[in-house]
């Protein structure tokens, strides 16, 4: 038995943030193969939903590089390795310093988020604050309002490259933190940053699940440092040709770009779908 796993963005999706007709028909072969493959992505489950649309996928699903496991079939949460409060004090300084908004996602009993976000900074802090405020699931909150006994799953924002690099260092000076950033694929101005928790990542998340499956093997298809870690963990791992030139150096071999479903005509050449 095999675990495959997919990252989303410039893996997976395609330039419109989409699952292609090409892609979802594959899936739909694969599923039908009786192939076990699920998708690890940085997106937090709600950010991810719109982006797989046209596709069921069956099994756990990992979400926020790992903190976050979904199951479709049983409408259950995981999370591994929250934050508090006083895990992040310290790192929101440099968020001000550089004007970039964070938005501190925080878990409620109902598996619903609250998140909290200091004063809007630009057009790209706004774009995420409009996009949080339409999910049904989620509710927004000045940064003032966050409690000391919240349970806080990861940081996201959205800044200038070298602003957001900025922020990376700061959070390199506390050792429960780990912080990804990535960019230039929707538009090349626009960097995302994740900071969560340093006790999980993709790939502790996928050998856990790999482990309760009972799997014997692990493919992995991805193109950013955040993927890394699920590269060193599987046993075959897949970079997309758009992915950085160190990406592609860590995995076991290339594959086609993300906007031209490089993903699924691999897939159709190794399973004979």
């Amino acid at each position: 038995m095999e675990l495959v796993a997919f990252d989303l963005d410039g893996t997976l999706l395609n330039k419109h943030q989409r699952l292609s007709e090409y892609t979802i028909e594959t899936l739909e072969r694969l599923k039908s193969a009786g192939v076990f493959y699920t998708v690890a992505t940085g997106r937090t489950h709600f950010a991810a939903m719109p982006c797989i649309q046209g596709h069921d996928f069956p099994n756990w699903q990992i979400f926020k590089n790992g903190v976050e496991w979904w199951n479709p079939e049983s409408s259950q949460y995981r999370h591994r390795s929250l934050l508090s409060q006083s895990h992040i004090v310290d790192l929101l300084s440099s968020f001000e310093e550089n004007e970039v908004t964070p938005f501190i996602f925080c878990l409620e009993d109902d598996g619903s988020h609250r998140v909290f976000h200091a004063p809007l900074n630009g057009h790209m802090s706004d774009h995420i604050a409009n996009e949080l405020g339409n999910h049904k699931h989620m509710s927004l909150h000045p940064l003032a309002e966050l409690s000391h006994n919240a349970r806080i799953t990861n940081i996201s924002a959205m800044g200038n490259p070298g602003l957001i690099n900025n922020i990376i260092q700061e959070s390199h000076k506390h050792e429960h933190l780990t912080a990804y950033s990535g960019g230039g694929i929707y538009n090349p101005d626009a960097y995302w940053l994740d900071i969560h928790h340093s006790n999980v990542c993709k790939g502790s998340a996928l050998k856990e699940l790999k482990d309760e499956i009972g799997a014997e093997r692990m493919l992995v298809f991805g193109d950013g440092d955040n993927d890394l870690s699920m590269f060193s963990t599987a046993d075959e791992a897949f970079a997309t040709e758009n992915a950085s030139l160190h990406v592609k150096e860590a995995a076991t071999n290339v594959i086609g770009h993300h906007d031209e479903d490089g993903v699924a005509r691999y897939l159709r050449k190794r399973y004979d779908l």
